[in-house]
């Protein structure tokens, strides 16, 4: 059983940059696709970006495609999101979720298809 636990949120300036990381322990993240979601007041939980297991196929909202970023580190058994060019809008709780599949090129936005979850980082983005 894997868990996850994300750290890097925070307040930034709009304009500015924030670093996700998404830890896991207990298990090897290589063996999972992994996703990120955010979840702003009043709003549904949305698919951010996701990772397949081989890094090879990617998923970006629209809303932060050009501007976030997803990696995976093995070594480090971490995933990373790179958000660049932050705006208001991408104010929320971003959530790290993961789900083991042997499909090297699986990756899904739909957070029905994760069972895994951490608790969240709150990434404020204001003036």
């Amino acid at each position: 059983q894997v868990q996850l636990v994300e750290s890097g949120g925070g307040l930034v300036q709009p304009g500015g940059s924030l670093r996700l990381s998404c830890a896991a322990s207990g298990s090897s993240l290589d063996d999972y696709a992994v996703g990120w979601f955010r979840q702003a007041p009043g709003k549904e939980r949305e698919a951010v970006s996701c990772i397949s297991r081989s890094a090879t196929r990617f998923y970006y909202g629209d809303s932060v495609k050009g501007r976030f970023t997803i990696s995976r580190d093995s070594a480090k058994n971490t995933v990373y999101l790179q958000m660049n060019s932050l705006k208001p809008e991408d104010t929320a709780v971003y959530y790290c979720a993961a789900e083991r599949t042997s499909n090297f090129f699986y990756s899904s936005p739909a957070r029905d298809d994760y069972k895994h979850w951490g608790q969240g980082t709150q990434v404020t983005v204001s003036s």
